[in-house]
């Protein structure tokens, strides 16, 4: 199972950008499809987007659609979530997750099972 550590949380002003990243271990990366969700506070956790193994098939949220671009470098075993235009709405705080399969079949969190243990965006000034 992979073993997954998110970085590149951080405090930014609204219209900012900002790069998570995150490093996965323990398993061959390129059979999982990959996934960035975010909890903002008293709602839960949302999938906002998703890459698949091969990172030839990427699939985003309504609200981040056009704003935010994921990636992953496999030499790396990295998945990154680049994040543009960012908004008081976009805080929260992310999560990367992996599937068991190479596929974005959903967004949904019960359909991924390895997860990070998060870090913090704050969108303010």
């Amino acid at each position: 199972q992979l073993q997954l550590v998110e970085s590149g949380g951080g405090l930014v002003q609204p219209g900012g950008s900002l790069t998570l990243s995150c490093g996965a271990s323990g398993s061959t990366f390129e059979l999982h499809a990959m996934g960035w969700f975010r909890e903002a506070p008293g709602k839960g956790r949302q999938g906002i987007a998703c890459i698949s193994g091969s990172g030839d098939s990427t699939d985003y949220a309504d609200s981040v659609k056009g704003r935010f671009t994921i990636s992953r470098d496999t030499a790396k075993n990295t998945t990154f979530l680049q994040m543009n235009g960012l908004t008081p709405e976009d805080t929260g705080k992310y999560y990367c997750a992996a599937r068991g399969g190479r596929r974005c079949t959903s967004r949904h969190p019960s359909d991924f099972r390895a997860w990070g243990q998060g870090t913090q965006v704050t969108v303010g000034s």
